[in-house]
């Protein structure tokens, strides 16, 4: 029958189980029993003659002692519910009624000799009784100690002998396979471990032959292929515009390509095999790139005088669900970067020589409806009141492309100043105050009359609350309400303005503050702009702004501002 190693161990260790649990059984069953005699012996024998001193010291005192006879009596009690021993009752009795007689005469002699005869006699016999019982504990010790030392006699054999044997059993094996091992680790795939045991040392010896007969098919039939594939990639990695970093799982640098040395400023040779982040201690771009933030702006680098923009990605590598490692590519988006730059300023240029001539274009058509330039019939007036709207909406457009411009080079010129928001809303509702008269919408103010000031650009605070204002009278149903309300909410100022319009799809809300971005199917024009700018504009002041679709009907814009500190 075949012996697994998990079933011998178990044997081994299942016998010194049984022998250690027999020695355990039969010391708990002796000590157990050494402690009950030894109680017995120190306590009702021993009490019943620390009573019968006791006693014996008062009645011999009753002469001097008033309060002998108390003491005597106290002690006889307690004697009398201490009765352990064979003869004991009856001498207690006697000596009860002794002393009955000598409560009624102290001074009769004869019977105090009669209660110290009895009083001896009761100490006799359970002094007897602890010779006994010490002389039981005495045999049950010795009794103890044969049996503990046969047992413990018998451990030791067994484990003297697992002790010789077992360890030379389990190591042998061990150690030709770690021979094998070291050989295998030194490429030589033609060493083979042979060893007759029937068990899982036997299936592990025939294991890693068959690894190694593998190993030797696979040095010499697939080795050439894969070093000339690790070799192409290396080179394509090397031969990138793009700087990349592979990470292994326990971030050590695996490879580092041309572009991303030269940038880093680093030596593929020197930092290969090293942990990433003891790396990047000495080189603050490294250390930046392995933070992994989201980065919404690319990364500017200066390499021979000239500024380079980069976008960082980082990917992170699977086998079969398992992490192996990480790559970081940084991608040169300069030109990119560039055109961006040249829209950017494109569009401001052409913005800021527009609003000049639409401006003019608005006074003109101002001044020709102007009743003191003359009387326009009523296709005049229509012509004149569609180019007031046109250019409104030239105005608006160029001033929405100038912000954004303003906003995209990162020179937001903010005004900080207290102020309260009732003005802001005052100044807002003026500003749409004609465009809601046209659809006949109410526009609803609720706030405090005591709300504090707030720390916020009073111009651009007012421009985003007219830019949703106009949104929400525009979307609005006609003779429906909008209501603008303030709240205070910790340490923030929160406006908010609801109306009553369709609302937006819930798959459009991520997109809303998006540049540019029109809901699709919407009939109404614009450029895409205002939302976006509105939050840039209130982020600059450290604020919040957040788009909602209100549940009972129509849109729920709310943006907070920071409170003043006094």
């Amino acid at each position: 029958m075949t012996r697994t190693i998990k079933s011998k161990i178990a044997l081994g260790i299942g016998a010194l189980f049984v022998l250690l649990l027999t020695i355990s059984t039969v010391s708990f069953v002796f000590i157990n029993l050494l402690s009950h005699r030894t109680e017995n012996l120190l306590t009702a024998n021993y009490k019943t003659i620390q009573y019968c001193n006791q006693m014996m010291h008062a009645i011999n005192a009753v002469s001097l002692d008033s309060n002998a006879l108390s003491a005597f009596e106290k002690n006889l009690q307690l004697q009398e519910s201490n009765i352990t021993e064979p003869g004991e009752q009856p001498a207690t009795q006697k000596l009860r009624l002794y002393f009955e007689l000598i409560k009624k005469n102290a001074e009769d002699s004869t019977v105090i000799d009669s209660i110290n005869r009895q009083l001896y006699d009761i100490a006799l016999l359970n002094q007897h009784a602890l010779e006994k019982k010490n002389q039981k504990a005495l045999t049950t010790a010795g009794a103890a100690k044969l049996w503990i030392s046969l047992l413990t006699s018998v451990l030791v054999l067994i484990s003297f002998t697992l002790l010789i044997n077992f360890p030379g059993y389990i190591a042998s094996p061990i150690k030709l396979l770690t021979e094998g091992i070291k050989e295998i680790a030194q490429k030589n795939y033609n060493k083979r471990i042979y060893i007759n045991n029937n068990d899982e040392f036997g299936e592990m010896a025939s294991a890693f032959n068959q690894m190694a007969e593998k190993l030797y098919e696979y040095e010499n039939s697939s080795i050439n292929q894969l070093m000339f594939e690790k070799q192409r990639v290396e080179t394509i990695i090397n031969q990138m515009t793009d700087a990349v970093i592979g990470l292994d799982s326990k971030n050590k640098i695996l490879f580092i390509n041309n572009t991303a040395q030269q940038l880093l400023n680093l030596k593929a040779d020197e930092i290969k095999g090293r942990y990433a982040p003891d790396v990047a201690l000495r080189n603050d771009l490294f250390r930046f790139i392995l933070q992994k933030n989201s980065r919404q702006e690319p990364l500017k680098i200066v390499v021979d005088g000239k500024e380079n923009y980069f976008s960082i990605d980082n990917k992170t590598v699977y086998s079969e669900e398992k992490t192996i490692g990480e790559v970081f590519i940084l991608k040169n988006i300069t030109q990119f970067k560039e055109l961006d730059i040249s829209k950017t300023n494109l569009l401001a240029t052409i913005s800021h020589e527009l609003k000049t001539p639409i401006s003019s274009i608005k006074m003109s058509a101002k001044l020709i409806s102007d009743e003191r330039t003359g009387s326009l019939n009523q296709e005049q007036e229509e012509l004149v009141n569609n180019i007031k709207e046109d250019t409104e909406r030239l105005l608006k457009l160029t001033g929405e492309l100038l912000n954004m411009t303003q906003i995209e080079t990162g020179n937001i010129q903010l005004k900080l100043q207290k102020v309260y928001p009732g003005e802001i809303i005052e100044t807002s509702l003026r500003s749409v105050q004609t465009q809601a008269q046209q659809k006949e919408i109410a526009l609803k103010i609720t706030m405090a009359d005591n709300l504090p000031y707030i720390m916020a650009d009073a111009d651009k605070t007012s421009w985003v609350l007219i830019n949703i204002l106009s949104n929400a009278i525009k979307y609005s149903n006609p003779a429906s309400p909008v209501t603008v309300s303030v709240d205070v909410l910790d340490d923030m100022a929160q406006f908010s303005i609801k109306d009553n319009g369709p609302g937006i799809d819930e798959k459009y809300l991520g997109r809303i503050f998006e540049r540019y971005f029109k809901v699709p199917g919407s009939e109404q024009t614009g450029s895409g702009l205002g939302l976006a700018i509105s939050k840039e504009f209130i982020e600059a002041q450290g604020g919040t702004i957040n788009f909602l679709n209100n549940p009972e009907k129509g849109a729920l814009v709310k943006f907070s501002l920071p409170l003043a500190v006094d």
